[in-house]
């Protein structure tokens, strides 16, 4: 069974820096599409950023220039190193595996809570 494992979370000021991981397992990971999206309560679900099978990456307005999003195949893990963080970052946030080929694919980690707070 494919199972998404985010970590890496928790309580980080304004302006400094956090790491996310997110492990994969029960899938081929080096076929998917690999996504970091966030949610707060209250909100809609945001994409964040994508790195695709070939390693091209895409970013949300609001978090390009800070955030990076990075993958290791031979771990099944992707990463999202997370700097200069806002209040405004604050949410859960998952991974999400995509694929599509003739039929589409996609499965969700379970997400991690970021905090930015004074």
């Amino acid at each position: 069974q494919v199972q998404l494992v985010e970590s890496g979370g928790g309580l980080v000021q304004p302006g400094g820096s956090m790491r996310l991981s997110c492990t994969a397992s029960g899938m081929i990971f080096s076929i998917y599409d690999m996504d970091w999206y966030r949610q707060a309560p209250g909100t809609q679900r945001e994409l964040v950023a994508t790195i695709s099978v070939g390693g091209r990456t895409n970013y949300a307005d609001s978090v390009k220039g800070r955030f990076t999003i990075s993958r290791d195949n031979a771990k099944n893990t992707v990463y999202l190193q997370m700097n200069s963080l806002k209040v405004e970052d604050t949410a859960v946030y998952y991974c999400n595996a995509e694929r599509s080929f003739l039929v589409s694919e996609n499965y969700w980690g379970q997400g991690t809570q970021v905090t930015v707070s004074s």
